[in-house]
């Protein structure tokens, strides 16, 4: 695996959801209505997320209409499967097109999918683990600078209501355990089966 600094946004994007993909497949049809560690969501919840919120962000901001997927409901796998491919095909190909957005301005498009999807992919890959009852061991280097970029925007991130307060975790704590804490998991977390 390349260093992350020498990944393309598209080879980033291949490689989260590649990873993401892994762990769901690794599913028994029972664990999909597992508790995850955001409160009051399931493991299918989390693959819902993924799904659902892009589409919209995508068209709004760059007129880029991605075509509908399986059912999460029925099939979660079936779902992601089509969704990180439509992704991928679009970042692997953007042309000349760009993401606008008030709070952020205008961006090409690559580079928004990379720094907005391909970040939410790789922090719910935790989430999505730890449901399922995996352990996520994430890029420790991809912990490190996911928090280094966030923590010059903690104040705009935490007042969107997408992430909870920071959990305090021992500054020499695993760099996994650092991001998770500074995204308002508890690292510690585990479905209620196995605690």
């Amino acid at each position: 695996m390349s260093a992350l600094s020498d990944l393309t946004p598209a080879e980033e994007h291949r490689y989260v959801a590649g990873r993401f993909l892994d762990v769901a497949r690794r599913a028994t049809a029972q664990q999909w209505d597992a508790p995850a560690p955001v409160s009051g969501w399931t493991a299918r919840d989390v693959v819902g997320h993924l799904v659902e919120w892009f589409p919209a962000f995508l068209a709004s901001g760059a007129g880029v209409v991605l075509p509908e997927v399986p059912s999460v409901e029925e099939d979660p796998v079936a779902a992601w499967t089509a969704r990180a491919g439509d992704v991928q095909h679009l970042i692997e190909d953007p042309g000349e097109r760009v993401l606008e957005n008030p709070h952020i301005g205008t961006i090409p498009l690559a580079e928004a999918i990379d720094r907005f999807y391909s970040a939410d992919i790789f922090m719910h890959t935790w989430d999505l683990a730890r449901a399922l009852g995996q352990e996520p061991a994430l890029d420790p280097a991809r912990c490190d600078a996911l928090v280094a970029g966030a923590q010059e925007h903690e104040e705009a991130m935490r007042a969107s209501g997408q992430y909870g307060p920071r959990v305090d975790v021992p500054a020499d704590a695993p760099a996994q355990d650092r991001m998770v804490g500074f995204i308002g998991r508890d690292p510690y977390w585990r479905p209620s089966r196995e605690r």
